[in-house]
């Protein structure tokens, strides 16, 4: 996955990395201790690497450390003071984002946890896709085909702006996005359609409503929109043919299809050699070794289809 991991600080000198290392590597330990992130310095000139998967951590590195270069005293206490410092920027950084992106897209009522998980999303990627950025696009496509559509605009808005708000906890919370969406939304008290809509927008459950289909839709047009999102093409392709022909291994396999990115994986297969209860351990046997074999980002639908066609020609 092209999935941001590291921020770059630049610095004044060389003799600066190793002031911050300190006397026997106390100062890196105590910036490391206290914001949770990896600090890699090494022949780089004039920079230094914050290495973290959760991004609002590197941030709060990020700041901490710019201005500890900036103010020049570098020890242990003056470090900790100045990372609850930056800790603080950063949540007031992301009440405002929240509230500022809620404001823009005329919505009200929204519970100010999720106010704060909205602006949280400023700090995470999906592909190189700001995700904030994402969650607005999709917000304002959803609006215009809910009123194409004659459906609710400001349901649609609502869904499709907290349809990823479930990236803003996958590092702490194990589990798909938009499971993890759906259970924040439902705990907050947002509208069960908007609820649904989020649970349901990758299908991991059958949508109620339209709502469902409509932001799967307006989120594949943001994502798809050239340049939106960066995957290295080979690479991209790989993981689909690995999927496909993983699944032609089994017996009475006859297709297989990987649709939707490589998010699902349609398998035919011969209605003769694969009964209706095998075509259903068929689909348990394919997503086990899907698990154990490859790496892939999410999770992988496995369908498995079984059909009989009789034909006959009347002269």
């Amino acid at each position: 996955m092209a999935e941001r991991t590291v921020t770059v600080v630049a610095i004044t000198s060389e003799e600066m990395k190793g002031r911050i290392i300190g006397r026997e590597g106390r100062n890196i330990r105590a910036l490391e201790a206290a914001t949770g992130c990896d600090l890699i310095i090494d022949d780089t000139p004039e920079a230094v690497v914050i290495s973290g998967f959760n991004p609002v951590r590197r941030q709060v590195a990020r700041q901490a450390l710019e201005e500890l270069i900036t103010d020049g005293r570098i020890h242990p206490a003056r470090i900790e003071s100045l990372v609850r410092k930056a800790e603080k920027s950063v949540n007031n950084e992301i009440r405002e984002a929240g509230e500022q992106v809620i404001l823009d897209l005329g919505l009200t009522g929204i519970h100010p946890e999720i106010v704060k998980l909205v602006g949280t999303l400023k700090f995470r990627t999906s592909y190189t896709q700001n995700v904030l950025s994402h969650s607005v696009e999709v917000a304002r496509f959803a609006g215009v085909m809910a009123e194409e559509l004659g459906l609710d605009f400001n349901i649609a808005r609502r869904c499709g702006l907290l349809h990823d708000i479930g990236k803003a906890l996958d590092h702490e919370i194990q589990g798909s996005h938009a499971v993890i969406g759906g259970q924040v939304a439902k705990k907050y008290k947002e509208h069960p359609l908007v609820v649904n809509a989020i649970w349901s927008h990758h299908f991991d459950i059958e949508p109620t409503s339209v709502y469902g289909p409509l932001i799967n839709a307006a989120d594949a047009l943001s994502a798809a929109r050239p340049g939106a999102r960066r995957e290295n093409v080979e690479t991209y392709i790989k993981r689909l043919e690995a999927l496909e022909s993983m699944a032609m291994e089994f017996p009475g396999v006859e297709k297989a299809f990987a649709i939707q990115a490589g998010r699902e994986l349609r398998v035919m297969v011969a209605y003769d050699r694969v009964k209706d209860e095998g075509a259903m351990t068929l689909a348990g046997e394919i997503a086990t070794r899907v698990e154990n074999e490859l790496t892939y980002p999410g999770q992988i639908r496995v369908t498995v289809i079984r059909e009989m066609r009789a034909t006959a020609v009347a002269q």
